[in-house]
């Protein structure tokens, strides 16, 4: 007898009778009725149960909350919610972890221990180190039903779509050498093409570097370098075509897009990566992705432990989801999705991307921890009035948050807001232009997060009307130069920004030479930074704030502290704007992606009118009502500076030793600037609420 029609009379039964309310857990089943006491064993099964409910009954007044009960899900394949999953105003859905229950939903597959054996093929033993090679281990993973492994590009900037270990939710190093820090080159033999220095070169890259090193890697089948080849704030992965023993060079298979060697000064640095000559450092691991074989150097006992290979968001993406593929293949995806909130979930150890939003509108991120991401962590991609809130988001692979939307051409905002997340510990794999804070579009609300650990930059926008405030940023810029813990630029027309009552401290690394908070970079204008504190927040010969080239910026009320530089600049001539503003690269950017001589551009910034026709005459910027406490210089000439205080001494802080740099009612500021105001430096950085009990105070 079919049975089938009863059985699932019997569950749409059970749901109608809880339809407010789906439960989830590890031990749950399919077939279940998706009660508490009867939980649905995945997140596709929940979403299937909304789906049918909406088309039979519809949502109850108040909506569907998904509760996900304690435990990890691997996924083998992404989670995608499409329009069709969405609530509304009354009838909001929620997939939500259960109050006190750790919810870990995992990109990738769990290795038991038993299938860790130790390496006996000779030809592996003869590549490994003579004190390795009883302790490292191997896994054939065709056998634990592993068998995509991406492929890793001749050249590539970003992260290479290729699985990654864990070991006790901790990133596991690709093997490499050497094992820390960089190896340095002086001598380039062939720069190969450099167009930016008028150098033209059908030729490689080649570089002249001593080292026994070569002769291990001359047989290896494959060798890359991750290297910081020209400049200090570009790093690419570069595939060696052959190595040289006799006369101790590398020629890399692929130009580099500035050439070799001459950027930034000192020597150009790189580390040999997936060698398993260099496998010979607890927690390294190297992944033969030809055999199918993964070997590994435990930096601890297995007994107990927890093993996972990330393997959700290798390319091809799913049928079901269309999403730029430099994201990869997140685990969790809401395209053209309204009033759904995720909460209080772990998303973690994958390929590609964490959580991606696409379109739709009043969707919220509430509470989760996204770590151990392959690319970025959270993507909010276009649509309207999304939050992300609460969140915790470190370890990824490259961004951080990545947050637009809005028209340009209309300045029409998109109101999204990143509100009291911890974003810290980016850019894993990719170690310039992975953003803590990636913004675009109009209208993106950044405020209350705490921001820190970088190797490059920290908030990036495009786009206007932006308001980054109340945040903490520190440790940024720890391996680059000529950089900005915050940084926008070669577009005029991207205006009305608001940065104000943020924290900046203790910024850049032992490689700068010219670093800073704010970088105003190649003629951007039109912004306002207003009310912030930068205590030891410049570097070298860039002021806290730096602008290049651009004008109408204003620089108010704020305080700078032990600061090389307070602010600086880098203007062009008068000949060289004109040119910039007649090239190909600024008509494109002010005519044709939006038009400035026309509303709304004249009417939000009417200093836009008549900006093309410039031919000569000051471009100012401007400084007021600052203070400068103990810094080696204040402000360059040629700009507007009115009713600034520069002191040696302390201006009137509670606890400047203590870093409290909130004024006293009684501080001579006050007297020597009339009408500062106070900021507001207690509220900069996340608060305690009900979503984030504990905060790190500065």
């Amino acid at each position: 007898m079919n049975r089938t029609p009863l059985l699932a009379c019997v569950f749409w039964c059970s749901v109608a009778a809880a339809q407010t309310e789906l439960h989830i857990a590890t031990n749950g089943s399919n077939v279940n009725s998706g009660t508490e006491i009867s939980p649905f064993a995945s997140l596709e099964r929940a979403r299937d149960a909304i789906r049918i409910l909406k088309k039979t009954s519809g949502l109850p007044r108040g909506g569907v909350t998904v509760w996900i009960h304690q435990g990890d899900y691997s996924l083998r394949q992404n989670v995608a919610f499409t329009q069709q999953d969405s609530g509304d105003v009354e009838h909001p859905i929620a997939y939500r972890a259960v109050t006190g229950d750790d919810v870990r939903i995992l990109g990738g597959r769990v290795l038991p221990v038993s299938v860790f054996q130790p390496v006996v093929a000779t030809d592996v033993l003869a590549r490994l180190e003579e004190s390795v090679r009883t302790r490292v281990l191997h896994v054939a993973l065709r056998t634990v039903d592993i068998s995509e492994f991406g492929t890793y590009p001749d050249i590539f900037g970003g992260a290479a779509f290729v699985p990654e270990l864990f070991f006790n939710d901790e990133r596991m190093t690709l093997a490499r050498w050497p094992n820390d820090g960089w190896a340095n080159f002086n001598k380039v033999i062939e720069s190969g093409p450099a167009p930016w220095r008028n150098h033209s070169s059908d030729k490689l890259g080649i570089f002249e570097f001593p080292s026994e090193r070569l002769a291990r890697w001359r047989t290896a089948p494959a060798v890359w370098l991750n290297g910081y080849w020209c400049f200090d704030w570009r790093c690419e992965t570069i595939r060696v075509s052959a190595i040289d023993v006799e006369r101790n060079q590398i020629t890399l298979a692929n130009p580099h897009v500035y050439g070799l060697g001459s950027g930034n000064s000192g020597p150009r640095r790189f580390y040999a990566v997936n060698l398993l000559e260099e496998l010979d450092q607890a927690g390294e691991y190297f992944l033969d992705r030809e055999a199918g074989a993964l070997y590994f150097l435990p930096p601890g006992p297995l007994d107990q432990s927890h093993i996972v290979l990330s393997t959700l968001g290798i390319p091809p993406l799913t049928k079901e989801l269309v999403i730029n593929s430099r994201f990869g293949t997140p685990v969790l995806s809401l395209q053209s999705v309204s009033h759904v909130t995720l909460r209080g979930l772990t998303i973690m150890d994958c390929i590609g991307a964490g959580i991606v939003i696409t379109d739709g509108h009043d969707n919220q991120i509430v509470a989760c921890r996204v770590r151990n991401t392959g690319t970025v962590g959270i993507a909010v991609e276009g649509g309207m009035r999304h939050r992300v809130v609460a969140c915790d988001i470190f370890d990824t692979g490259t961004a951080g948050l990545r947050i637009s939307g809005g028209d340009r051409r209309t300045l029409t905002s998109c109101e999204h807001q990143a509100l009291n997340n911890h974003i810290h510990h980016v850019s894993r794999r990719q170690r310039t232009h992975a953003l803590h804070v990636d913004i675009s579009g109009v209208g993106v609300r950044v405020a209350n997060n705490l921001i820190h650990d970088g190797p490059h930059q920290a908030i990036g926008i495009t786009g206007n009307d932006h308001l980054i405030e109340l945040n903490e940023i520190h440790h940024i810029g720890m391996d680059s130069n000529d950089c900005g813990a915050f940084y926008m630029g070669r577009n005029p027309s991207e205006r009305g920004s608001i940065l104000r009552h943020n924290y900046w401290h203790d910024l850049s690394g032992t490689h700068a030479t010219a670093s800073c908070s704010i970088y105003f970079d190649d003629g951007a204008g039109g912004q306002l930074v207003s009310g912030n504190v930068f205590y030891r927040a410049a570097g070298k010969s860039f002021g806290a704030v730096f602008v290049h080239d651009g004008h109408d910026n204003v620089v108010d009320n704020n305080i700078f502290i032990d600061c090389e530089i307070a602010v600086e600049e880098s203007e062009c001539s008068d000949a060289v704007w004109k040119s910039m503003l007649r090239g190909e690269t600024f008509q494109k950017a002010l005519l044709q992606d939006v038009d400035i001589t026309r509303p709304p551009y004249t009417e939000r910034y009417p200093e836009l009118r008549g900006y093309l026709d410039y031919d000569g005459g000051p471009r100012l910027n401007h400084a007021t009502r600052n203070v400068v406490v103990n810094c080696g210089k204040s402000f360059p000439t040629g700009w507007h500076e009115s009713d600034n205080f520069v002191t040696a001494s302390d201006p009137g802080f509670m606890n400047a030793k203590a870093q409290d740099f909130r004024l006293r009612h009684d501080a001579e500021v006050f007297r020597k600037i009339p009408g500062f105001q106070q900021i507001p430096f207690e509220q900069m950085g996340n608060v305690r609420d009900e979503l984030r009990q504990e905060v790190e105070r500065h």
